[in-house]
């Protein structure tokens, strides 16, 4: 039990996947802390996704404002403990700069003269960084300060009213004789992609075995719009494709409650599926899945086996992109079977 004088700002990190891994690290904290007023800092892109939440008081919205005019801005709130879950230095020094009193974080980029209270990443013989979940790798700052940390599963919730517009949106999905499978054909970085010809052929196999209603969840940029394209173009069958119906992150959150199945590479979307306990098979090739492994056990990992694998590059340097290609429609649809099988058999 806390001061109720406590005044704690959580920093989150950046990329929406990073954010959803730390919802473990938030509940622990928000446990550790009940008396105490608890504000996150993030993007709109990560308060959008992690709301509704039960974790915080409050909510500051990162404005793209300058270090210093941050810091001004974070010091006049008067914090009293800032946790540092973003690894960069700027994040440190902007802490240090609006004085609040008790900084906690990784002592990693250069920042450990500017923590109180740090924590040693773990590093390989190399000199790089232990892979390690990032779910375990969050939760070690909660431990740090004697939050119970027993409960790793990572969790979304999504407005009632998101549910209702996208039923709305798209009816046709709510109409169906088979299951829904989503299928994430894009990813940040070219190198963390399925072919899209070979996520065609595999939407093609989900309506002919299955009457699937099939929904590309691609992100509103015109990258992933293209590649949505190119799989719609490459299918006789009627696909439904976000790249063309506008959703709010709210209404993405409400459609991928109600699906039976998940097929994705290794990206946000995949913590969404995760976040609200839906069936998952999760595409793996240039990075390790150390990382980002939550130990979810309704998920499926399939490998692309390389030589060069993992890379962790975002974008192929290779003659052919052997991780990815390693992964055949065989293993990805037999894989589907498993999963659709318990509930829906084949047509």
């Amino acid at each position: 039990m806390t001061n109720n004088k406590d005044n704690i700002l959580v920093w989150l990190p950046s990329p929406m996947g990073d954010a959803i891994l730390c919802t473990p690290a938030l509940r622990a904290i928000r446990g550790r802390f009940d008396s105490a007023d608890v504000t996150l800092f993030a993007s709109r892109v990560v308060r959008e996704i992690l709301s509704p939440g039960k974790f915080t008081d409050f909510w500051l919205e990162q404005d793209g404002s300058g270090l210093f005019a941050t810091a001004k801005k974070l010091g006049s709130y008067g914090f009293t403990r800032v946790i540092l879950f973003k690894n960069s230095f700027g994040s440190a020094l902007t802490s240090f700069l609006a004085r609040v009193p008790v900084r906690v974080g990784y002592a990693r980029e250069g920042r450990g003269l500017l923590l109180t209270e740090k924590l040693i990443p773990p590093v390989l013989p190399s000199g790089g960084y232990t892979p390690v979940s990032m779910v375990d790798y969050y939760l070690a700052v909660a431990s740090q300060l004697g939050a119970d940390v027993s409960d790793r599963s990572i969790e979304l919730l999504f407005e009632p009213k998101d549910a209702e517009t996208v039923r709305t949106k798209l009816p046709q999905i709510f109409d169906r004789r088979g299951p829904l499978v989503i299928l994430v054909p894009g990813a940040a970085g070219t190198s963390k992609r399925w072919p899209a010809q070979r996520f065609a052929v595999l939407a093609e196999w989900l309506i002919e075995n299955y009457d699937a209603a099939v929904v590309l969840s691609v992100a509103p940029n015109p990258d992933e719009k293209h590649l949505a394209g190119q799989i719609v173009e490459a299918t006789p069958h009627k696909l439904v494709n976000l790249g063309d119906t506008s959703v709010s992150l709210g209404e993405l959150k409400a459609l991928y409650s109600t699906a039976d199945l998940v097929i994705c590479n290794d990206t946000g979307p995949r913590h969404i599926a995760i976040g609200l306990k839906r069936k998952v098979i999760t595409l793996v090739g240039p990075n390790n899945p150390q990382w980002t492994d939550p130990g979810y056990n309704d998920e499926i990992f399939i490998k692309g086996d390389a030589p060069c694998a993992p890379c962790d590059k975002p974008v192929c340097r290779q003659k052919s992109h052997f991780c990815m290609e390693a992964i055949t429609v065989e293993m990805v649809c037999q894989a589907a079977a498993k999963v659709l099988n318990e509930k829906w058999g084949g047509i």
